[in-house]
């Protein structure tokens, strides 16, 4: 594994939607141009690399998924490194360096990364290299591209130090000749901290520089285009040498075969557990049509299935890209008459690109239309590397100039504000650039698996045995400069699509014998939640706050406690608040005759609801928003939380209701406890940890 020429390092990662691992795989790749070598593994991978024994550096790639929860790929690590009786010394021989993955948006930041670090350090391992923490609400590669570009000079420390320490160092030239025999490494002094070190003055990177003369400025931008736009760009960039990622190698090979054949099962797509394929039942629309946002309820029939649940469970639906969208797609690619074609495909032989493997989410044979359809997040923001695949396949050199542009290090701030930001996609980008036109070979290798959408289950099994419903607003994106035509999400899009026939007949029928006379069905399987469940003692009080949609889950809480209660009249239930808002009472007041069933029947002992955008009657203008609602309740929320110790729910938007609730409980608890802010959140964390304050929250 290690040889006199390249020096060896271990590489791991862990990933929910593949991020984490296409960065590894950009790690091992820029590895051997600096004359290092990367095993590469996932970190579930524990029979392949055994981190007791590993001498050489590690370096972990790591996201973070849900509310702050480490990737499903790495549970079984950090169970293993979270054993109580190792003791704290046990990789204290461990020489490590982490890339954290994660999303401010939510409460525990990049969490996964955090809770490996953390406890890593605790059992003696040592950083060779200091801690990254990305963030995807800004943009990963901010922090993700300085990160790597560091990584190579803190390795050469590391080995450097590694000689000294073995007593070998006569060999620490050679190792060093060999570091140096990369391209355009520049030699440090060892005792330079690579915490100071400038990526720009080392001129480190495993990149292509555009030396060459630079294309006609008019060829860039036009005397007219004073500002600068996805397709023009203005000085100092259209005037700079770039410095843009190497050129990844290709490694997919597609053969177009006949249209001869069954495509694979959707069921077969999935690897994260059991999928079922189950009937609507029933399509209600619970919002009024002048409401600014369409909601929609659907029931799905699992009677037929093993599929189980709890209120608060989450569960993933498979999928397509729009249909119109993947026409358009294949129509650009000059593809139109091989769409029903199968595509065997393959990996390249003698490709360059290391450790290359079959995409898991790709079928070995399909029709081209299935992977367009099924298999390819064709709406994804293309990343930097892609746009690096993509010069080549553009013939316009003005073009040409500004995908380089973009995908530079020069252009982080254009590749930001005109891609990442407005959610540019592969069609968005094919329009702007009529010139390039991207192999499918290469859309395989760059675009990210067709990701299932997940939902909060808003019925309990209990109540509605064999039933399982759940609520979501049709998603909206509205034109802008680089899409003249506005979209519908991928998944509430087609889902919409497929149950207005039900919606516009009122076919919510069943035939004599109980089963769904409905022809639509959708592929599920079951994501269910560690935490987000009622209390395991009914007598236990707890409050819910959902606004809009977030109110989904918690009527699957108020149905299962309905049920408890008629079955078991001898059991004793404690409080449950409800507080919810909405936008018009009139127009979008979700499960409004259900929430007062609840109230009348005594499942529900407290609704406080409120209207922001209702014109107030009184003088004095009623709370806005859910947040504003609680803040009149401090006593009883103190109370319930502290006194009682019962438990607290939060679902819905993040940036916008769920992070101005938590500011509301730590203001209550700051007055109530005659405490300084700072020790009111402390409390808040406190029963974070206890999971007593609970989110199911999205961004």
């Amino acid at each position: 594994m290690c040889c006199d020429l390249k020096r060896r390092f271990l590489l791991l990662y862990a990933t929910q939607k593949g991020q984490a691992k296409a960065i590894a795989e950009e790690i091992r790749q820029q590895a051997g141009a600096h004359g290092l070598e990367a095993d590469m593994y996932c970190i579930s991978e524990m029979d392949k690399y055994n981190l007791e024994a590993e001498k050489d550096p590690v370096v972990i790639v790591i996201s973070t998924t849900g509310t702050g929860d480490p990737p499903d790929t790495a549970r079984k690590f950090i169970k293993k490194i979270q054993d109580k009786t190792l003791p704290p010394d046990h990789f204290a021989h461990l020489q490590y360096g982490l890339l954290g993955l994660g999303d401010s948006e939510y409460t525990f930041f990049c969490n996964g990364g955090k809770m490996v670090d953390r406890r890593l350090q605790e059992l003696g391992a040592q950083h060779f290299y200091d801690t990254g923490l990305a963030d995807d609400c800004v943009g990963l590669e901010l922090v993700v591209d300085p990160w790597i570009d560091g990584l190579w000079l803190a390795l050469k420390e590391s080995f450097l130090l590694q000689k000294e320490k073995e007593g070998m160092s006569s060999n620490v030239n050679a190792v060093s000749n060999s570091l140096s025999a990369a391209p355009r490494v520049h030699e440090p002094d060892l005792n330079s901290k690579i915490q100071h070190l400038k990526l720009e003055d080392e001129g480190v990177r495993s990149s292509d520089v555009l030396s060459q003369k630079l294309v006609d400025i008019n060829l860039v931008t036009s005397a007219q285009d004073t500002e600068p736009s996805l397709v023009h760009s203005v000085p100092p960039i259209s005037q700079s040498v770039l410095n843009v990622p190497a050129l990844p190698p290709e490694y997919i090979e597609v053969q177009f075969q006949d249209t001869h054949g069954e495509n694979p099962s959707l069921l077969s797509l999935i690897s994260e557990g059991t999928a079922f394929e189950v009937p609507v039942t029933k399509a209600v629309q619970l919002t009024r049509e002048d409401a600014i946002k369409t909601a929609l309820l659907l029931e799905l029939d699992i009677a037929d299935t093993t599929f189980d649940y709890q209120p608060g469970d989450s569960f993933c639906v498979i999928c397509p890209n729009n249909v119109n969208e993947v026409e358009e797609l294949i129509h650009i690619l000059g593809l139109s008459e091989k769409g029903e074609h199968f595509v065997c495909v393959k990996v390249k032989q003698g490709t360059k690109k290391k450790g290359a493997t079959h995409p898991q989410h790709i079928p070995e044979r399909s029709t081209l239309k299935f992977i367009l359809t099924w298999c390819l997040e064709i709406r994804a923001i293309p990343k930097k590397v892609f746009l690096r695949a993509l010069v080549e396949c553009t013939s316009d050199e003005g073009e040409k100039r500004r995908l380089q542009e973009l995908c530079s290090r020069q252009g982080a701030s254009d590749y930001a504000r005109f891609i990442r930001e407005p959610n540019v996609c592969l069609l968005d980008l094919l329009h702007a650039f009529p010139s390039c036109r991207p192999s499918l070979n290469l859309l395989i290798e760059h675009l990210p698996k067709l990701q299932p959408r997940s939902y909060s289950v808003s019925s309990s099994n209990l109540f509605q045995p064999g039933k399982l419903c759940f609520v979501f607003n049709i998603v909206e994106f509205p034109a802008c400069p680089t899409r003249p035509v506005a979209w519908k999400g991928v998944c509430t899009g087609w889902l919409a699509e497929l149950v207005a026939p039900l919606l516009q007949t009122n076919k919510n029928v069943v035939d004599e014998k109980g089963g769904s006379l409905s022809t639509e069905k959708i592929s599920i399987f079951a994501r269910p939640s560690s935490t987000f469940h009622l209390p395991a003692d009914p007598s236990i009080p707890f409050m819910m706050v959902g606004p809009g949609t977030g109110i989904s889950p918690f009527i699957g809480f108020l149905q299962h406690r309905q049920k408890l209660r008629e079955e078991h009249t001898d059991w004793e239930f404690g409080e449950t608040w409800l507080f919810f808002g909405c936008r018009h009472q009139d127009r979008d007041y979700l499960f409004k005759d259900e929430l007062r069933c609840f109230l009348e029947n005594g499942t529900l002992t407290h609704l406080n609801v409120c209207f922001s955008r209702d014109l107030p009657a009184a003088e004095v203008a009623p709370p806005k928003y859910v947040q504003d609602v609680i803040r009149l309740y401090a006593k009883e929320v103190t109370r319930v939380l502290l006194k009682e110790r019962g438990y607290f729910y939060v679902c819905g938007d993040k940036k916008h209701m769920a992070d101005g609730v938590s500011d509301a409980v730590v203001d209550i608890l700051s007055m109530e406890m005659g405490v300084d802010k700072l020790e009111a959140m402390k409390i808040l964390a406190t029963l974070r940890e206890a999971k007593r304050y609970l989110q199911d929250v999205w961004s």
